[in-house]
């Protein structure tokens, strides 16, 4: 599993619900079929901006979503291979296992010309939320994930 692989694992396990401890996120992670030390999944949070947020059941991991989005955004130029359209919807081509993480860090962005996004394997569909919106947004993405 690749680092961008397992950020985007770490961060869908800690949306899914209260992970308390480090070591409870690698056994999830065990699940995933991705085993990591200690000291990687450390470093992963730290480059995630995860935050051991106290609570009245004990603590648990949290993500601030613009702190996710920054630590995805180094691996947008690298895994993105293409961006192309046609008169309603944008295709990104990306490198094989990739195209999850570009549609999380599209979203993260909550850009209000996007009204979602769907991905494959090495592929994803952004679909606008106005035809009329699309030549910008096209030129919004090919600078977030190209540039």
């Amino acid at each position: 599993m690749t680092k961008t692989e397992r950020l985007y694992c770490i961060r869908k396990i800690i949306a899914a619900g209260a992970v308390g401890s480090q070591e409870d996120l690698r056994r999830e992670l065990a699940r995933e079929g991705c085993k990591t030390t200690q000291a990687t999944l450390s470093r992963d949070l730290k480059d995630l901006g995860a935050s051991w947020v106290p609570g009245p059941e004990g603590g648990r991991y949290s993500l601030s979503p613009q702190s996710g989005a920054a630590a995805l955004r180094p691996f947008m130029g690298s895994n993105v291979t293409d961006i192309a359209a046609n008169e309603t919807l944008i295709l990104i081509r990306t490198l094989p296992g990739a195209a999850g993480t570009v549609a999380e860090y599209i979203d993260s962005q909550r850009l209000p010309e996007v009204l979602g996004t769907v991905a494959g394997d090495n592929t994803v569909l952004v679909i606008p939320s106005s035809i009329k919106l699309l030549p910008p947004l096209q030129r919004v993405l090919k600078e977030k994930l190209l540039a």
